[in-house]
């Protein structure tokens, strides 16, 4: 899709989610920035706190990793969501908070050196494993789910292609803010995985607005309709507003899975 300048605008109402085609190749490049920032990191690094509650940015980078590695192989894949299962079951704790202690937990042995050649390994393999979910269960599966406000049920497809991709963009921001860094962010990549949320804010709101966003990933995204809301911000501020992190409020205060 045709990503806007400032000066034009989109109809945020055309923008297409993120099919099936395009999502390996946007998993695949998110992977590879996110290890790429790994390895920038000094040792101090690795243990200062995040955005994420309770994690620093060696918690968050494990996990990462479980997940490519969930990603990569079904074995691996199985014997996580077994272990979560079991745990949920046994606590009543929310599946997701599981799944990432586990992932956390079953990564914690690794130097960082380790974590950073295991995570560059697995970039092809886990955006690969993805592309290969069959499509009957990319379509059939349900999977229920609560993050922060949501509680929803979705298409493993939905997962697959567009979370698990956001997820990774959105730690990568996490990433740069804890350790006082400028993100590395494009108008192509990133600006295509920026629009795909802003498409996805538009039709869960319903409603009119004028939306600016600066920086590489940005542009000008509308709806038309009286008494719009008008909104200018920073567009990965924008993200981090949508996903639970930063102060939300007006059209702001929908909230999008990540």
């Amino acid at each position: 899709m045709s990503i806007p300048t400032i000066s034009s605008s989109t109809d945020a109402s055309t923008i297409e989610p993120i099919d099936h085609r395009e999502a390996p190749g946007l998993a695949e490049e998110e992977y590879r920035r996110f290890v790429d920032a790994l390895a920038r990191l000094e040792t101090p690094d690795w243990g200062q706190p995040t955005d994420c509650e309770g994690w620093t940015v060696r918690d968050m980078a494990g996990h990462v990793l479980g997940a490519m590695r969930a990603a990569a192989s079904i074995r691996e894949q199985v014997s996580q969501q077994r272990e979560i299962r079991s745990r949920v079951k046994a606590t009543g704790e929310n599946q997701v908070d599981v799944m990432t202690a586990v992932q956390i937990e079953r990564t914690a042995d690794l130097t960082t050196d380790e974590l950073i050649a295991e995570a560059r390994s697995l970039v092809g393999p886990a955006a690969r494993g993805r592309k290969r979910t069959p499509a009957p269960m990319r379509k059939l599966v349900k999977i229920p789910v609560e993050i922060g406000t949501l509680s929803e049920t979705w298409r493993l497809g939905y997962l697959v292609d567009t979370i698990l991709t956001r997820d990774i963009f959105m730690h990568r921001i996490d990433l740069a803010r804890a350790v006082g860094t400028t993100p590395m962010v494009d108008d192509t990549h990133d600006a295509r995985i920026v629009a795909d949320i802003v498409g996805e804010w538009a039709r869960r709101h319903g409603r009119p607005f004028d939306l600016t966003l600066s920086g590489a990933p940005g542009g000008r995204f509308n709806v038309a309709g009286d008494s719009g809301e008008e909104l200018h911000l920073d567009a990965l501020e924008f993200c981090r507003i949508l996903s639970g992190r930063g102060d939300a409020h007006g059209l702001l205060a929908q909230e999008v899975p990540f």
